[in-house]
């Protein structure tokens, strides 16, 4: 997908880089398929904040995504291509020859009125659903399950994909956009393709006020605080943080620190950690 570069009318138009959105429709949503969605501002139930920089923003509405592709040996037609505020992969409206329709992620590649389907005995083309004992080695996919049934938890961001590695006995052997190698049942389920909307890396907002459309509020530097706020405020001028390695304000290690826990369940899935963990 293109990018919209902009002149530098003004300050905030000088970097700015946004989609032009030339495949996605201008209709609204499926009225059938949305739901209102409660801003929390990263609070909780009794107030408190627990994710800051949250709050304001334009309002939004929930889209009801297809994670499990549970809609079995029933052939669908690509009806549109849609914008979700809520992700940054555009969606796909499907409208099954049983007159059901539901939204999917939108694999790169697929066009209006293309046919795509769910099922073990489906060909390996972009779009369709198979469990990974079905899908050939080296395949690229996305929306991987890690438990049957459960819908797809990995590979669901714009632009990401996944590969099949290995397979033997009940597992099959993935890699994923992150270099983690893990083991995943091979009764999973998993879309053929690649996540579409690859160009999002190259969005430049242009102005702070961008990202407050988005709900983000502003961030400080912990060094640009008083002691009372961060470990690293405080001094006259631009001081060091005065620690051995960086902080969280809550006087936790920063950077560096694995925050996985030991004993985990899945840790003997994982066969190589990810860069950099």
């Amino acid at each position: 997908m293109a990018m919209r570069l902009y002149e530098a009318y003004t300050p905030g138009t000088r970097n700015r880089y946004i989609p032009q959105f030339g495949e996605t429709a201008k209709s609204k949503p499926h009225k059938q398929l949305i739901c209102h969605r409660i801003s929390r501002n990263g609070r909780n139930n009794l107030g408190i904040i627990t994710s800051r920089h949250r709050g304001g923003g334009h309002k939004r509405l929930n889209r009801k995504i297809d994670f499990r592709r549970d809609k079995l040996s029933v052939a669908g037609r690509v009806a549109s291509i849609e914008y979700d505020p809520n992700r940054n992969a555009f969606i796909c409206l499907i409208n099954y020859v049983d007159g059901d329709k539901r939204y999917i992620l939108h694999p790169r590649g697929i066009g209006v009125g293309d046919i795509v389907t769910s099922s073990s005995d489906a060909s390996i083309s972009t779009g369709n659903a198979l469990p990974l004992t079905n899908i050939p080695l080296g395949t690229i996919i996305h929306n991987i399950e890690l438990k049957f049934g459960k819908g797809g938890q990995l590979v669901r961001a714009a632009g990401t994909a996944a590969k099949v590695v290995a397979k033997e006995g009940q597992l099959a052997t993935i890699r994923l956009p992150s270099s983690e190698i893990r083991l995943i049942p091979q009764n999973c389920l998993a879309s053929v393709g690649r996540v579409g909307n690859v160009d999002v890396n190259n969005e430049g907002l242009g102005k702070a006020g961008s990202k407050r459309w988005l709900g983000r509020r502003p961030k400080v530097r912990g060094s640009a605080t008083n002691p009372v706020d961060h470990p690293h405020g405080g001094g006259e001028g631009r001081t060091p943080i005065g620690r051995k390695k960086p902080s969280t304000p809550w006087g936790h290690v920063a950077l560096g620190k694995r925050s996985r826990r030991e004993g985990k369940c899945s840790n003997p899935l994982i066969l190589r950690r990810r860069k950099g963990y």
